[in-house]
């Protein structure tokens, strides 16, 4: 039954995700490693190109490319899991925990975001922007250090979600084939799931099923970023109230949750007008401004990305616990 339950999910020890956040924690994202996400990504740009020559840039073909790089992706990851067991038990336990580890950011959104902090506190603005242009999508190069604070902390908060907490239910759900399967998920989303011209339609399939996995961590954060706020030092109960107030507001169904809750844990206020490759869009204020934003709020945003995290995977695994138990 144990070697049946490895070949299914590649483990059934709930340590190997408590030990997969350690080590992300310890390591995050190995640059020398051949990461799975890119792997996913360079699969996604050849099979782009197979079915939109087949089908053209069809719903159709968006869907079908979807489906397949996901499914793929869970296929793919489960059978390295299942071989690895089949050797020897202990093989299938350590596979599971790196593939687990590989899908989770929490280390890297904070050595990243970082680099815009320091380049803040030593006054190199220019440097705080070319550093928030590699986890933003928005421009950068005009942006004062107030919008450099307001970009950076709004991504952390949102990619808190995607990034970390989001992994985290799909491996406890499912292990590390499921938490794979949302990277690819979310990886699609990125590449293809643009409303412009040339993805409106190829990449509607992605960007809706990337909607459609967040639903439920997103909705979590609301629950868990309070929790995180008073264990900061912060106020939940504003946490909580902007949270559900102003997170319906923006017009992504998901990430407007998360950016609300941080606005307001930390009293501030974002939202307002981004630029994409010189195109303004603007999006709906979130939170009030208590305390102006300053470089401070970035690794405030860090500390509760991190505890918020915490908290997903220890409720997690109190339940895992409970159902093995009970089983």
């Amino acid at each position: 039954m144990w070697n049946n339950s490895i070949a299914s999910f590649g483990a059934d020890s709930p340590w190997c995700l408590p030990a997969a956040f350690a080590l992300d924690l310890a390591l995050g994202d190995p640059r020398w490693l051949p990461h799975p996400v890119r792997i996913i990504g360079l699969a996604a740009t050849y099979l782009e190109r197979a079915f939109v020559y087949c089908l053209g840039r069809t719903y159709l073909a968006g869907l079908l490319f979807t489906a397949v790089i996901v499914a793929g992706t869970w296929a793919a990851t489960a059978w390295g899991i299942a071989a690895a067991a089949a050797w020897d038990w202990r093989a299938g336990l350590a596979a599971q925990t790196v593939l687990l580890y590989l899908t989770l950011a929490a280390r890297d959104l904070d050595v990243e975001s970082g680099h815009v902090y320091r380049a803040l506190a030593e006054r190199d603005l220019p440097a705080a922007r070319r550093a928030l242009s590699r986890i933003v999508g928005r421009d950068t190069q005009s942006l004062d250090e107030t919008e450099v604070v307001r970009a950076t902390v709004e991504t952390v908060a949102e990619s808190s979600v995607d990034g970390v907490m989001a992994p985290l239910i799909f491996a406890l759900l499912g292990g590390a084939p499921a938490a794979m399967a949302y990277k690819a998920i979310n990886t699609l989303d990125s590449m293809v799931g643009h409303r412009d011209e040339r993805y409106i339609r190829f990449g509607w399939a992605s960007a809706r099923l990337d909607d459609l996995a967040n639903l439920f961590p997103a909705r979590l954060s609301r629950l868990l970023y309070p929790l995180a706020a008073l264990a900061c030092g912060y106020d939940a109960v504003r946490t909580w109230r902007v949270a559900w107030q102003d997170g319906r507001k923006s017009p992504s169904p998901n990430a407007g949750i998360p950016e609300a809750a941080v606005a307001g844990a930390l009293g501030v206020r974002l939202g307002g007008t981004n630029f994409y490759d010189g195109v303004a869009s603007v999006r709906p204020y979130l939170g009030e401004t208590l305390v102006p934003l300053n470089r401070e709020h970035v690794r405030a945003a860090i500390r509760l990305m991190y505890c918020a995290s915490a908290l997903t995977l220890l409720l997690g695994l109190g339940l895992r616990l409970l159902l093995w138990h009970a089983w």
